[in-house]
């Protein structure tokens, strides 16, 4: 039996089956920031900043240092390389402050382009036919976590990367991997592990045959003489694939669970989906959203969070999720109403760390929930009332798996 450090919260895993109650007792709680430590899947620790005021702070606190967290983590842990994939893959905008986030970000944002993700639209759409033809194939039973949420974006990123013909093999390696089929299913230390020479493997197939796309885009980037390194690019395509592939998953997913238990908002997208759904998918964003805890901060100083002064070298976990469904800014935080003023949500983050693809995740969910909607009138849960089955990882809220039947 774990032993409860003296002041720490040892949260159990039945947290993840519904995390809000913990969150709202959190936020009412005197101080800003609590010191917890949540089991599960992926076991995290440190200070959980719950409050929408205090969230929007510390994503832009620059006390709060993203610079090597991971390998601080390490230090930390006793460890020679941690609970991270190892430093091949952590050298990304994500795990870095400024001047170093600075600079990656501009090279990376030449490649990452308004045009590229508009050009995307055409091939989202295709993807999103062909899946739901697969799904027929199957049907009507599916799993749509399995079936569609999941491959969707890893299809949508791969050609991003330069799906092209030579790499059909490094891909099905790498679909295979987050799929489930070979790995887990997650962006864990194992699969991240499994991962990096799959990743190597197509930035040297890209080199050798470049073309229109992200990963060449991010091979040839420059400004004024600066270039990312090999350890960069390697890990910016790492970044791009976990970002892109589990944070869209889970949002497809969540969303199809909103309509299939909110029939009013169900009827309301039908009736009229070009105005209702880019509203929806704002609420399904704010109501559950994809990414429950920001990525890894640490203090590098003592650092005083609604009241509550964290000590300098301590972790601090930054709830998008519990923000979210802060009373101050959202009326009836608990309750899904698409009609409701969504602006503030912090789900993509604040700041410099603001998700560069959030564009891309929100073009996804507009098309997947556009065309599963027109093909499936008549979709439904498969087992109606069934205790719905979550990750158990404290940064991701999504779906393990939702079965439903395509009518």
């Amino acid at each position: 039996m774990a032993v409860e450090e003296p002041g720490v919260e040892e949260v159990p895993v039945s947290f993840f089956d519904d995390p809000h109650p913990d969150y709202r007792r959190w936020r009412e709680l005197a101080g800003g920031a609590h010191r917890v430590r949540i089991l599960g899947e992926a076991p995290l620790e440190g200070w959980v900043v719950t409050g929408h005021a205090d969230c929007r702070a510390a994503l832009a606190d620059p006390r709060l240092s993203k610079n090597a967290a991971t390998e601080v983590f390490d230090r930390r842990d006793g460890s020679e390389e941690g609970p991270g994939p190892g430093r091949a893959l952590t050298a990304h905008m994500l795990n870095s402050d400024p001047p170093a986030h600075t600079r990656l970000r501009r090279l990376v944002q030449q490649a990452f382009t308004a045009r590229r993700v508009a050009a995307l639209r055409p091939v989202v759409e295709g993807h999103v036919r062909r899946l739901l033809d697969e799904m027929e194939g199957r049907g009507p039973a599916v799993d749509l976590v399995r079936d569609f949420a999941v491959p969707l974006p890893l299809a949508v990123v791969f050609d991003l990367l330069g799906a092209s013909e030579g790499a059909d093999g490094i891909l099905k390696a790498w679909a295979a991997t987050l799929s489930g089929e070979e790995g887990d299913g997650e962006v864990s230390v194992d699969t991240a592990e499994a991962l990096v020479g799959h990743i190597r493997a197509l930035i040297d197939h890209k080199r050798a045959r470049p073309g229109d796309d992200l990963l060449t885009a991010l091979i040839a980037a420059r400004d004024e003489g600066d270039r990312l390194s090999e350890r960069e690019i390697t890990s910016m395509a790492f970044l791009l694939l976990a970002a892109g592939h589990q944070t869209t998953a889970n949002l497809i997913s969540n969303g199809v669970h909103a309509l299939l238990t909110h029939p009013r908002e169900l009827a309301a997208l039908r009736a009229d989906p070009a105005a209702r759904t880019g509203p929806f998918i704002e609420e399904v964003l704010r109501h559950e959203s994809p990414f429950s805890i920001a990525t890894m901060r640490y203090t590098t100083q003592p650092v005083t969070i609604g009241g509550t002064t964290v000590p300098a070298g301590e972790f601090v976990q930054v709830s998008m999720l519990s923000a979210n469904r802060d009373p101050a800014v959202f009326a009836d935080p608990d309750r899904f109403d698409s009609s409701r003023p969504t602006a503030g949500h912090l789900a993509f983050g604040h700041g410099i760390h603001h998700c560069l693809g959030a564009p891309l995740a929100r073009l996804q969910a507009e098309i997947a929930f556009g065309a599963l909607l027109a093909r499936y009138p008549a979709l439904r849960p498969a087992a109606p009332g069934a205790r719905p089955l979550w990750w158990r990882n404290p940064r991701h809220r999504g779906l393990r798996t939702l079965p439903v039947l395509l009518g």
